[in-house]
């Protein structure tokens, strides 16, 4: 292990870096006037995140999730204290961490219904309260070890959704990449990440048992639940996530029994879930992101970004059956050894 904390990226060329300096700038300007928004005009502000920007991510996770990731604000938070010794995410806390991120997913989606879609102040607080949590972790452990890559509550639909990306974007923020987790890294090469996540287990279902198993056959049950409620106050708190949480136990028990029935493995069915649960979202969301504000053609764009999952779902299972196709990774041709080295052993 380390011999790996020395392996070297390519370096970005300087144009390179240079757009991804602009568009980290932008990201980090665009979320000052976010939470500035949310207290000075927070019904304008809410809806320009939840119906454009927050609708815009899960199409940018397929295309490569690398491209959100190498702009994030809470990222480049996360990395500005810059350890380069400390704490480092072995494999023994790797679960851990990751369940953190999936309680953190679980909880704050359902609260949208009852606060966060409508109140601005507390949503601002929120995102107050995670970028001090992303910066504080960046003082524990090295890089992105502390937050981005372990308990950030995007990092499992960055996960199931870039697992096979449809283009090549190289990391910007990990040159030399210092291995601050020790396996299943996202930047690193996605397709990998999620065959850690899952384990090596060749056993039917067994995958299911794992805290990411667990997350992606939940989260059709969890999207469709989500939508078949509205927004209300705090008084209906429990009836809400009693609702989405029944519907993500019906997907869980459903994808369990097909899995162990069918004897369908992990690599096949994680691609399934992963195109099942964004169609979900778009076929829900599109349509609402048009009508609040106004517009028209929110079915026909519901198609076409139905039809970028389709494709997206082509060449997952394409990879999956015959072998990956041309090579999509966030990563670097300076970080082959850390891939080969950080493969789950069968």
């Amino acid at each position: 292990m380390k011999g790996l904390h020395q392996t070297s990226g390519t370096p970005l060329s300087s144009s390179s870096r240079a757009i991804w300096l602009i568009g980290q700038v932008v990201a980090f300007v665009v979320t000052g006037l976010v939470v500035l928004g949310l207290f000075l005009i927070p019904d304008l502000t809410l809806k320009v995140v939840w119906f454009v920007v927050v609708p815009l991510l899960p199409a940018s996770f397929l295309i490569n999730a690398g491209m959100w990731r190498g702009v994030c604000p809470l990222a480049g938070v996360n990395m500005l204290p810059n350890r380069k010794k400390g704490f480092v995410l072995t494999g023994k806390w790797v679960p851990w961490a990751a369940t953190v991120g999936l309680v953190l997913l679980a909880v704050l989606i359902p609260l949208r219904h009852v606060l966060l879609n409508v109140n601005g102040p507390a949503l601002a607080i929120l995102l107050v309260s995670i970028v001090a949590l992303a910066l504080g972790m960046g003082f524990l452990v090295q890089a992105k070890g502390g937050f981005c890559n372990s308990i950030c509550p995007v990092l499992p639909v960055e996960k199931l959704y870039g697992q096979s990306p449809l283009i090549a974007v190289r990391n910007p923020r990990c040159v030399p990449c210092t291995l601050c987790t020790s396996k299943g890294c996202l930047d690193v090469d996605p397709s990998i990440s999620v065959r850690h996540a899952v384990g090596p287990s060749k056993e039917r279902g067994k995958w299911l048992l794992t805290p990411f198993g667990f997350f992606a056959a939940a989260f059709p049950g969890f999207i469709y639940g989500y939508f078949q409620l509205s927004d209300s106050s705090l008084d209906a708190i429990w009836s809400v996530y009693q609702t989405v949480f029944l519907y993500a136990g019906i997907s869980l028990a459903l994808v369990a029994i097909s899995s162990i029935v069918a004897n369908v493995s992990s690599k096949l069915m994680l691609p399934f879930l992963g195109a099942f649960s964004v169609g979900l979202y778009y076929w829900f969301a599109v349509p609402g992101s048009f009508n609040a504000f106004g517009f028209s053609g929110g079915e026909a764009a519901r198609w076409l970004f139905l039809a970028l999952v389709a494709y997206w779902l082509y060449r997952a299972l394409h990879g999956a059956l015959h072998g990956a196709l041309p090579s999509t990774s966030s990563g670097s041709p300076g970080i082959r050894s850390v891939r080969a080295a950080s493969l789950p052993k069968s």
